[in-house]
């Protein structure tokens, strides 16, 4: 089974209900269905472009991993965020049974046909306008949240009862009919011959082809269905024992009816991959793979947030030496970074955030950054950090360049709230001069330090992330951007993270034997420690002078130790009277993912991840995997205080492929890491050098308050439209008068209750309203981040939500070809001398959006493109190839992502024009799915289809 999944399967369990059991069987899930049509899609995708670069492609052995298929497309880097990526993906879809468990529209159940469609395609639209602006975030999250109802068509309605065999296209298609549905007053249904359901959908209803789903009720003596109509069936629908007795839903072989399981789950797997094709089409196929997190390079963002006040103009200039260093010398390798992302700062603005994947678009913006105005003791760090924070991909590392306090100190939780939920290490690089404008200020520090208290606060930011904030004169900072150059490794782990404010402290790590340039980063003023490798041999700080340390260097309060590669458990003594921080990193393949988890307090039980922090003072729960080995084992997964000594140890349950659950019985109420330790070995007993340990950098807390959002409150912005997001506190601590923020990455106008008086144990409700303007462009993502504060400030918490904004959409059409001329020349004498081409016009319609592109989805020839004179509607294309390439067929996208395929033949013609050859044909993904599920049917498939 792949990786997660089991882990997910397992929790999604639903106590004394027959039907949503996960006992171990045949049935296939959402779960599976999702992650094996991700995995069949991003094997075509890899082969197609290996195909185009004339490179070779070796198919993974079956069953798919996330981990083989990310080698087999050439990037092993990608392996993490690529398994992150389908695990957000799939939890989304998981959370449509958890959180709309009783709207019969997210799950076909009712004949609710046109309204399931709807959900579809609209956020279909959300998903590609996304990947157009290359917010592939929220592009997971539509995404996930839309398959959901297009599989379950396949399981609660009767579509392969009537016959099909091939997924019903046009559920993915906005207006196209999905069939002839049910009238609200026909009869559908038969009772069931006692547990015998297989013919109870009436015969008429088979011949004459008429589409209906089965009710779905589940409060005795309430829930009701229309006379004759089906119904969904199983213990915890109560409409099943209402005449027509029984059910017609196929999520598991014990289902209703279970005897057509296979065949609807194997549907569900084309339609998803049918999905996954569309959007693939829309987005190209670099985009596409990006959505999944993975990349040519590294995975990891370049981000960078500047301020660009006058006295930053040599910092400025240090960026632009460090940037063009990694471009010129990681572009084309494995640690070139995905995506390039810079937030100038300065007071009175931030912004505007640039995003790229070009690196030397990168380039070019950073180096025409200069360094202008300023004049007063603080800049909007904070707000450029809170919109770099939003748009960087979770698990980046943001770098801040400044001379500055921050303005908006305000923000310090918004942000802090963003990089516990993206798990996002920042690093602060704190430059002074000699003598600076901030000297005037009584708690300015000598050599023009800004005040400690501004520093401070960049200093518990970096802490938090697991981040550095370094403190140099800028004739150091040079030296001191060493640190960027090292977080770009794309395979960069973390061993021991922690903060001391004071005294003496030992740490223990375990260097493994995948681990290698061990690098020790020490922050603070006069630090020494006794550094003791495996073997016992030690080395002091005051000397340097053995063996352990391969490397050293400091500049200002930052130092990087450089260790000996030695397989093992190294101790570490610190010492000092000032607060410092100690980090320890390496580079290895094997790493691990986790989310914190709650039980579902719907009519399903099970379990859901947090937007929020966990509780405080009570028990957890977490769901973690490994990436990078398909032989490494949890052995211990504990929660560490950041700042002390307790460790709270889990209870680790293994399942497969690398996942566990893990139990504690008691969450923190001071902030903590989450310290995993493990084997990387198929041997018993496994060897000392096979002992592992990671870290979470970021720093969590926990809370006494919980903040809830309406279930619907995840969808889509209308720019110009009043957008409402309901939401409701409660403390579990004291009572009083609570404080209530709300702020949004875009600056969009919203109003809120800044506070709300609770007792303890009770919930007030409250509303964020905002809107988007009416020029915001189709794609832009909000975040939108609610905080709840108690009196005098010793609690909080808050909630991030995502929206996608999409301005309505009324093209519906696909582009259309039309074939100007084929020029085929006799190819019978000599094939590989002779050519062949043709031209052909790509319209969108008169009410169309336009074209986006036309690109080659088949043929080796050579492609132009060109604008049709006055009308931008209008795309010309001419396409050339060698006779001995025959066919081509060209993929056209309008500008909302409608896609058509043309095809055409050199043989079809001479120079005579043809008429269009469009065609709207089945992916051969959709083939392929079939034929790869029909192979994974040899294995064991694990847990049922959730409903």
């Amino acid at each position: 089974m792949s990786s997660r999944l089991s882990v997910l399967c397992l929790l999604l369990l639903h106590t004394g209900a027959q039907g949503f059991g996960i006992l171990p069987g045949d049935s296939l899930s959402h779960l599976e269905i999702t992650e094996r049509a991700i995995l069949d899609v991003t094997v075509q995708v890899c082969r197609a472009l290996a195909q185009a670069e004339g490179t070779d492609f070796t198919i993974p052995v079956q069953p798919f991993t996330a981990g083989a298929v990310a080698v087999a497309c050439g990037a092993p880097q990608s392996s993490k965020s690529f398994r992150q990526a389908i695990t957000l993906i799939t939890l989304r879809n998981v959370r449509v049974d958890l959180r709309q468990a009783l709207n019969g529209s997210f799950h076909f159940d009712e004949e609710n046909f046109v309204q399931g469609r709807n959900i579809i395609t609209e956020g279909l639209r959300a998903v590609k306008a996304s990947n157009k602006q290359d917010n592939f975030e929220a592009a997971r999250r539509k995404l996930g949240e839309i398959s959901h109802p297009l599989q379950d068509f396949y399981s609660h309605s009767n579509w392969v009862e009537l016959g099909n065999t091939l997924p019903n296209s046009n559920l993915i298609r906005a207006g196209a009919s999905i069939g002839n549905i049910a009238d609200e007053s026909r009869a559908t249904c038969r009772n069931c011959d006692g547990d015998d359901c297989r013919n109870n959908i009436l015969e008429d209803v088979i011949e004459e082809q008429i589409l209906t789903s089965g009710y779905f009720g589940v409060v005795p003596f309430v829930s009701t269905k229309p006379a004759g109509k089906c119904s969904h069936g199983g213990a915890v629908d109560q409409t099943s024992d209402i005449e027509p007795k029984g059910g017609i839903n196929k999520d598991t072989f014990g289902s209703s009816h279970g005897h057509l399981h296979t065949a609807a789950a194997n549907m569900a797997i084309a339609a998803t991959s049918e999905l996954l094709e569309d959007i693939r089409e829309a987005a190209g196929d670099r985009p596409f793979l990006q959505m999944l997190g993975i990349s040519k390079g590294s995975s990891k963002a370049l981000c960078f947030v500047i301020d660009t006040t006058e006295s930053m103009s040599d910092d400025i200039a240090t960026v632009k030496n460090v940037t063009s260093f990694i471009i010129d010398n990681e572009v084309g390798t494995e640690n070139e970074p995905s995506v390039y992302i810079l937030v100038p700062f300065n007071d009175p603005d931030f912004g505007p955030l640039i995003r790229t994947t070009d690196p030397q678009v990168f380039k070019d913006v950073i180096n025409s950054l200069s360094a202008t105005g300023g004049g007063d003791e603080a800049e909007l760090s904070l707000s450029g950090l809170q919109l770099a924070l939003t748009a960087a991909p979770s698990n980046s590392e943001i770098f801040v360049f400044t001379d500055a306090s921050a303005k908006d100190k305000q923000l310090k939780s918004t942000v802090i709230a963003l990089i516990e939920r993206t798990q996002t290490v920042v690093n602060f690089l704190i430059s002074a001069q000699m003598l600076n404008r901030r000297r005037r200020r009584e708690d300015s520090q000598q050599h023009g330090r800004i005040p400690e208290s501004a520093a401070q606060l960049y200093r518990d930011l970096a802490q938090t992330s697991g981040g550095q904030a370094i403190e140099v004169l800028k004739s150091e900072l040079p030296v001191a951007v060493s640190i960027i150059t090292e977080s770009s490794s794309s395979s960069l782990v973390t061993l021991l993270q922690a903060a001391r404010s004071q005294g003496e402290s030992n740490f223990v790590f375990n260097v493994d034997d995948t681990l290698t340039n061990p690098t020790v980063y020490i922050s603070g003023h006069d630090v020494t420690f006794t550094l003791t490798s495996p073997s016992g041999e030690s080395e002091q700080s005051s000397s340097l002078t053995g063996s352990l340390i391969t490397s050293s260097q400091q500049v200002g309060n930052f130092r990087t130790l450089r260790l000996k590669k030695s397989a093992g458990e190294w101790r570490m003594k610190m010492e000092s009277v000032d607060p410092y921080t100690l980090k320890v990193i390496g580079q290895s393949p094997v790493d691990f993912l986790f989310d914190f988890v709650e039980a579902s307090q719907g009519p399903f039980q099970g379990f859901d991840a947090l937007d929020t922090r966990p509780r405080a003072g009570v028990g957890g729960t977490l769901m973690v995997s490994l990436t990078g080995s398909d032989v490494a084992r949890v052995t211990e997964v504990a929660l560490v205080e950041s700042s002390g000594i307790e460790e709270i140890q889990g209870v680790v349950q293994r399942l497969e492929q690398g996942n566990f659950i893990v139990r504690i019985d008691r969450i923190p109420s001071t902030a903590f890491v989450v310290r995993l330790k493990g084997l990387n070995s198929a041997l018993t007993p496994a060897p000392s050098s096979s002992v592992f340990q990671r870290q979470s950098p970021t720093n969590f807390m926990s809370s006494n308050l919980t903040i809830t959002v309406q279930a619907d409150a995840d969808s889509i912005m209308v720019p110009g439209t009043p957008f409402s997001v309901p939401f409701s506190v409660m403390t579990n601590g004291g009572g009083g008068n609570f404080t209530i923020r709300a702020t949004n990455n875009r600056r969009f106008e919203s109003t809120f209750p800044t506070s709300l008086v609770l007792a303890t144990g009770n919930a007030k409700n409250g509303t964020v309203n905002l809107e988007a303007p009416l020029n915001t462009p189709s794609g832009t993502d909000v975040t939108l981040t609610i905080e709840a504060e108690a009196p005098g400030g010793n609690d909080s918490n808050y909630i991030v939500l995502r929206f996608s904004i999409v301005n309505p959409v009324t093209d519906f059409t696909q582009p259309k070809c039309e074939l100007l001329s084929l020029q085929s020349a006799n190819c019978s004498a000599n094939c590989s001398s002779c050519r062949w081409g043709l031209s052909v016009r790509v319209s969108d319609g008169a009410e169309g959006t336009g074209v986006d592109r036309v690109s080659l989805r088949q043929g080796n020839g050579t492609l132009n493109t060109s604008l049709a004179p006055g009308n931008e509607n209008i795309t010309l294309v001419s396409y050339s190839a060698s006779c001995l390439s025959t066919n081509v067929e060209l993929l056209a996208v309008d500008r909302v992502g409608n896609t058509a395929s043309c095809s055409y033949d050199r043989r079809e013609g001479t120079t005579a024009p043809l008429s269009s050859s469009t065609k709207v044909t089945q992916s051969p993904l959709l083939c392929a799915s079939i034929l790869i599920f029909g192979l994974y049917l040899l294995t064991d498939l694990g847990t049922h289809w959730q409903s």
